[in-house]
């Protein structure tokens, strides 16, 4: 098993880092309170150490292993005790963790439903399954200092229509049939909030043709 990895962040797409090391480069999914402290985490040579949780995820046909990684040893811990909760994977805890895990931890502890429920993929019933199973487990999590700052929706969307971007330039388009694409997708949905939602609305519209 991965215990951790060390090496020079080179991608950096949504909720994922590029890490290469020894000749490999890996892919990394981190939550967003790990991924808005990369750059301070950083030495001068742009490398960072992350704490990894190794797992595989499982399909009829393979194994795929999959990293995920955190700044320190606390974090993971609390990540590890996030999936114990029932229909929680380690994906779905990545992409839920969108704030800072001392305040998550807090709402678990006081039980406020209310919060949990504004984190990506987390319902009213999948909240109450949180407390119920994480209350009382949370004091030493409630202490942590790792303030997420929200990130404002223009910048978002900038980061979206790049990644859409360089993802389409992958895919043989050339830049100003991508760029035009991406522009007529965001005009018919303007919900779109992942790389990976533009895309779809592109391929629909091209289905359209």
């Amino acid at each position: 098993m991965i215990a951790a990895i060390q090496g020079k962040v080179t991608g950096r797409l949504e909720n994922t880092l590029v890490v290469a090391t020894g000749g490999i480069s890996y892919e990394v999914y981190v939550p967003l309170s790990v991924l808005q402290r990369v750059a301070e985490n950083q030495d001068s040579n742009g490398e960072i150490h992350l704490i990894t949780y190794h797992y595989y995820q499982m399909t009829p046909s393979s194994a795929v292993p999959v990293l995920v990684g955190f700044l320190n040893e606390l974090e993971r811990d609390f990540f590890l005790e996030f999936i114990k909760v029932s229909g929680i994977g380690p994906r779905a805890a990545v992409r839920a963790l969108n704030k800072s895990i001392g305040e998550i931890a807090q709402a678990i502890d006081r039980a406020d439903t209310a919060y949990l429920k504004t984190l990506p993929g987390i319902g009213m019933q999948r909240a109450k399954e949180i407390v119920a199973k994480l209350q009382g487990k949370m004091g030493k999590f409630t202490l942590m200092r790792d303030k997420v700052v929200d990130v404002p929706i223009t910048a978002a969307l900038a980061d979206i229509k790049a990644e859409a971007l360089t993802i389409l330039a992958q895919l043989q388009y050339k830049r100003a049939e991508a760029e035009a694409m991406i522009e007529k997708a965001l005009g018919r949905n303007k919900d779109i909030k992942t790389s990976e939602e533009l895309l779809n609305e592109i391929y629909k519209q091209r289905a359209l043709v």
